[in-house]
């Protein structure tokens, strides 16, 4: 069994947007959090309406609940953007990376297509999985990560963006509420880790810049 961490990514053909409002990027967020499990307790409809009536009364007892069973990977930190997603993934069992991407790539997709009216794929064909070798690599990882979102221009803090692991590492949402789990793979400070963070935003949004002209 592999028990490495690894950056996966993958896209939209052609740049397509893939997420247009709040309800595709939290739909997202809910299959990830539905399909770590190996298996699901109830069906995915059922499951978020539970999730619906537990955010309503803000009990947070279905989160605790749902997340006890085993687990076919760890997501480590993630980031949805409109054209593409990140995650740095941990796979629980053998080849969770795949099942797991597999598993939420269909799933969105068969909820696009049917809401959009249209057929056919919608991510590229073959998600990209690169091993993270060093504890300092994956620090540096989830900071280009979670400034994904400032380098498009889409906000001006990470802290802005609700859709990435951010908001967690910074502990501004309540624990039963999030998707990750890092705590015995990083130190993290939530204050040391913003100004880690964000004084790299000029850097990479420069970055980005100069990456856009070699390509052109």
């Amino acid at each position: 069994m592999d028990l490495g961490i690894y950056h996966v990514f993958n896209k939209s053909i052609a740049g397509y947007k893939i997420f247009n409002r709040r309800s595709d990027y939290l739909r997202m967020r809910d299959l990830c959090r539905y399909y770590q499990i190996c298996s699901p307790p109830v069906k995915f409809s059922r499951y978020r309406e539970y999730l619906r009536v537990d955010r309503l009364q803000q009990k947070g007892t279905f989160f605790r609940d749902f997340s006890g069973g085993e687990n076919i990977v760890r997501i480590v930190a993630y980031c949805l953007m409109p054209t593409h997603i990140h995650f740095i993934l941990q796979p629980m069992i053998e080849n969770g990376i795949s099942i797991f991407v597999a598993k939420i790539l269909n799933s969105y997709t068969r909820y696009f297509n049917l809401k959009h009216k249209r057929k056919g794929p919608l991510w590229e064909s073959r998600t990209k999985k690169i091993l993270i070798k060093t504890q300092e690599q994956l620090i540096h990882l989830t900071r280009y990560i979670h400034l994904n979102p400032v380098t498009g221009y889409l906000v001006e803090r990470p802290q802005d963006w609700e859709f990435s692991s951010y908001l967690e590492y910074l502990n501004l949402i309540p624990n039963e509420e999030g998707i990750c789990t890092f705590e015995d793979l990083l130190e993290i400070n939530s204050q040391t880790y913003r100004e880690f963070v964000e004084d790299r935003i000029s850097y990479q949004r420069e970055l980005a810049k100069i990456k856009t002209l070699l390509i052109e």
